[in-house]
């Protein structure tokens, strides 16, 4: 690894660090409407990177979105299986861990209440999704695993997946649910971040992540007593 390679990681890396720091920020502490949080981790998650690749012409993020069938059925299997699961765990552990208090720390903190839900659902599965999958595995991992090794980029690009996420769920869970809830994001990080390696697009993961939304939103459909 050369110098420029070096101070390119550490750039991609700190700005990952940094754009996921400001926004563990705010979810914990400023806690906006849900739809500012929105405009403010579009600037931090898809115009930073941008800005920083029209900078550095030697990282491309273009071709992150170039569509390919190449790996379709086997992300649309995993996701459908990725959705049975997360449904099945949900029924399996409801009367085991308290789940009520997600929709009370959503209303309280972001104004997402019974009567938004579906449309912010929508925006969950469908946009806000396909943004993480560019900044997490388009910009922290394909970009990075360029840079670096392999094992580093895998590992840097699960946690801060997993460790962003943190600040969202305070008050969500109990330690032990928690613990589960963490140790499954960085495991989706990391198949994720396979399904993107293999076909070298962020479509793939896109598609795993849309159905863990479904399957989510569909809790979060019983929860809040619409479903």
């Amino acid at each position: 690894m050369n110098k420029i390679q070096k101070t390119q990681q550490r750039w991609v890396a700190g700005l990952v660090i940094v754009c996921c720091s400001i926004m563990a920020f705010i979810d914990a502490v400023v806690q906006p409407a849900y739809h500012i949080k929105s405009i403010v981790k579009i600037m931090l998650f898809l115009i930073v990177p941008i800005v920083y690749s029209r900078f550095n012409k030697e990282i491309s993020l273009k071709k992150l979105f170039i569509p390919s069938k190449k790996g379709f059925a086997i992300s649309l299997f995993l996701g459908v299986g990725t959705f049975a699961v997360i449904i099945s765990a949900y029924f399996i552990f409801r009367n085991i861990f308290d789940l009520s208090v997600i929709t009370t720390a959503l209303t309280e903190s972001l104004g997402v209440s019974k009567e938004n839900f579906v449309a912010v659902s929508i925006y969950i599965s469908f946009v806000n999704s396909l943004l993480e999958e560019f900044f997490f595995r388009g910009f922290a991992f394909l970009t990075l695993m360029k840079l670096t090794t392999k094992r580093n980029a895998y590992i840097f690009s699960s946690v801060v997946f997993a460790g962003y996420h943190i600040a969202m769920m305070i008050g969500w869970f109990t330690l032990p649910a928690f613990v589960i809830a963490m140790s499954g994001l960085i495991l989706g990080g990391l198949i994720f971040s396979y399904l993107n390696e293999r076909n070298q697009n962020i479509y793939s993961s896109w598609m795993v992540h849309m159905f863990a939304n479904f399957a989510t939103n569909t809790v979060g459909f019983i929860l809040f007593g619409i479903i």
